[in-house]
């Protein structure tokens, strides 16, 4: 059977969310295959090439976990991404992190994953500051354009995710595969993981890291 593990991360080193302890959970779980939210070009031939002659790490958190994970264990590194974050999902960020409130509250949440790490961050409690964070959104540009369309781009963003890792699953057998994906995604992702599992016809046990399997 696929068994993916699901871990929610952030993309920038920050505390205790760094690339050694997010390695760590990768040796715990031993996954044979990597799905990372990154596109095909965000680690490049010419990044992976000054890793392997120069021992130069990427600037991206989870790549560069990955690269330590590869010291102790073959695996396959699959990004799942087709598309980056559009501009309407930018423009979006930009307009929110203009209030101080909005701020206080990224801050906060930062200050307790740099603090507590990658638990903090695969727990209840993100989750629920996260859709605090969202509702705040949505209290700041009700019924605005840009966050409907913003909201509709994130949909389809994490959907071409899901159906990424669910095509590979059609097409090759595994023991363990990890998902890493910013935590920002957790909430919806888990909900997407038992719609997808609901409506594909493909054997897949997930586990969320730092809850049960669904």
């Amino acid at each position: 059977m696929n068994n993916i593990t699901f871990i929610s991360t952030v993309h920038k080193e920050m505390g205790k969310c760094n690339a050694d302890a997010l390695c760590a959970i990768l040796e715990k779980v031993s996954p044979e295959i990597i799905f990372l939210e990154a596109l095909e070009n965000t680690y490049s031939n010419y990044e992976k090439n000054i890793f392997s002659s120069f021992g130069v790490h990427h600037r991206k958190l989870e790549i560069k976990a990955i690269q330590k994970y590869c010291h102790s264990s073959p695996f396959e590194y699959v990004p799942v991404l087709d598309n980056g974050l559009s501009d309407s999902f930018e423009k979006k960020y930009d307009l929110v992190c203009e209030n101080s409130q909005f701020q206080t509250m990224l801050d906060d949440f930062n200050s307790l994953a740099s603090e507590q790490g990658f638990l903090f961050l695969n727990s209840a409690k993100s989750i629920y500051l996260q859709e605090k964070m969202r509702m705040f959104e949505c209290h700041l540009l009700l019924d605005n354009k840009l966050n409907k369309a913003a909201d509709k781009d994130i949909d389809a963003y994490e959907n071409s995710m899901m159906q990424n890792i669910y095509s590979y699953c059609r097409n090759n057998q595994f023991d363990k595969a990890v998902f890493l994906c910013g935590v920002a995604h957790r909430h919806s992702i888990i909900e997407k993981i038992e719609s997808f599992n609901s409506k594909e016809k493909i054997d897949i046990n997930w586990v969320i890291y730092g809850n049960q399997s669904v």
